[in-house]
């Protein structure tokens, strides 16, 4: 019961302290945001060495707790990895400013001026696992859109990430900004989190990101609002209209280019007429690159060394070396697998016929639809975006991958000249 109000105590220690740096944060100009994010990459390059030792620290004690390969090398900081945290913190200092823009000011019969003016959310929580450059990335983003931000970091990473933290709030300390608009969760106790869930007061937007299990829970027992993906069954269906070399390499790409993140296709959707000839040529290219091959009957029939698919197969995320694969009977029986199977996350067609193009992109409802791309195009880097802080599958309020635009808000904003309503 002491340790609980301790950590009540503590969690709404750094709440008060971030809801007074928000305002500070809200009205800090454009050139003192890019100073402590550039200060906070210089402060990162020069403890390279303090933090790839309390890294080694951190990775020792997830090999002693049976962390598996694939875990632990997300968790590795190497030179190259903290250059490229530091890199990418001046890359979100080089993107403009969304703060302060007006949009669509328009003159009304009455006289008056109407438009909009872009503001931040206020302040911002993150539960995030595994890579520590996600600490840096979500700061970045959070402390140049104007918000405040708290960073509760998976405990296998706890040293890295508050050392990664400090080095931030150096940098914010380094351009005159309050050290309290970051607060970094040092506690690995689980009942952090738990508070955290509960921090309404404080807190204006939670974000999850990590494996379902961590989304559904913060989905399901925040007080505030959360920005979430639950996970990425991303589609790719090759029309009976389809150019096979680009379907070939869109195929290929979209599941062979990475496995474990969530823009990977998890789904290949063929066509009847052209599964045949497309499957001849993707098959053994899958199998070559080591993947499993789970598909329906005429999938099977089709392709020698496919094991039967499973209903599970259909609405599994395997972030793995494994394909569903599934024959259709065309447009119409693609859009309604993903439909049924799909996470709102991404989807592609591979088609040369744009009345199908256009039905693809109207009629799936997932935050990123494309034609003739691959999948793993659905980055925020990729988009223009510079970096992320997750892809939504969300509509409110924002969707698909979410830079600083996505952390901010629109007020409204009037211009008069003493005009009163009649």
């Amino acid at each position: 019961m002491v340790m609980e109000m301790d950590i009540k105590a503590y969690m709404n220690a750094l709440g008060a302290a971030a809801r007074a740096a928000a305002p500070l944060m809200a009205r800090a100009a454009a050139g003192d945001k890019n100073r402590a994010l550039t200060a906070s990459a210089e402060a990162l390059r020069a403890r390279a060495a303090d933090l790839k030792a309390a890294n080694a620290e951190d990775g020792q004690r997830a090999r002693e707790a049976g962390l598996g390969a694939a875990l632990i090398d997300r968790l590795v900081l190497t030179d190259a990895r903290i250059d490229q945290m530091a890199q990418g913190l001046l890359e979100i200092a080089a993107l403009p400013d969304p703060v302060g823009e007006i949009t669509g000011l328009t003159m009304r019969p009455s006289g008056i001026r109407v438009g909009r003016m872009r503001v931040p959310l206020g302040v911002i929580g993150i539960i995030y696992e595994s890579r520590p450059n996600v600490t840096a990335d979500a700061a970045g983003l959070c402390l140049k859109s104007g918000n405040a931000v708290i960073l509760r970091g998976g405990a296998e990473a706890v040293r890295s990430n508050a050392l990664i933290g400090a080095c931030l709030q150096e940098g914010l300390a380094a351009a005159g900004l309050p050290t309290g608009a970051l607060g970094f969760v040092e506690t690995v106790d689980r009942a952090a989190v738990t508070q955290m869930l509960r921090m309404d007061r404080f807190l204006d937007l939670l974000i999850p990101r990590g494996g379902k299990g961590l989304v559904e829970l913060v989905a399901n027992e925040a007080r505030m609002p959360v920005l979430k993906h639950l996970h990425g069954v991303c589609h790719v269906y090759i029309d009976d209209d389809a150019d096979a070399d680009k379907a070939f390499a869109v195929a290929l790409n979209a599941k062979t280019q990475r496995y474990g993140t969530c823009n990977t296709m998890e789904t290949l959707l063929v066509a009847a007429s052209r599964a045949g000839e497309m499957l001849a040529r993707l098959a053994p290219a899958y199998e070559e690159r080591g993947v499993e091959l789970r598909g329906c009957a005429r999938t099977c029939a089709l392709v020698p060394g496919a094991v039967a698919a499973q209903e599970s197969d259909w609405e599994e995320e395997y972030l793995a070396p494994i394909l569903a694969i599934r024959v259709v009977a065309g447009l119409d029986e693609a859009l309604a697998h993903i439909e049924r199977y799909g996470s709102r996350h991404t989807d592609a067609i591979v088609t040369e016929n744009w009345t199908k193009a256009q039905r693809f992109l109207h009629e799936v409802d997932s935050s990123s639809v494309m034609v003739n791309a691959s999948t793993r195009f659905a980055d925020g880097f990729e988009y223009g975006l510079g970096a992320e802080i997750g892809i939504s599958t969300d509509k409110l309020h924002a969707r698909g991958p979410v830079g600083l635009e996505g952390l901010t808000s629109q007020k409204f904003i009037v211009w008069g000249d003493g005009h009163i309503r009649g």
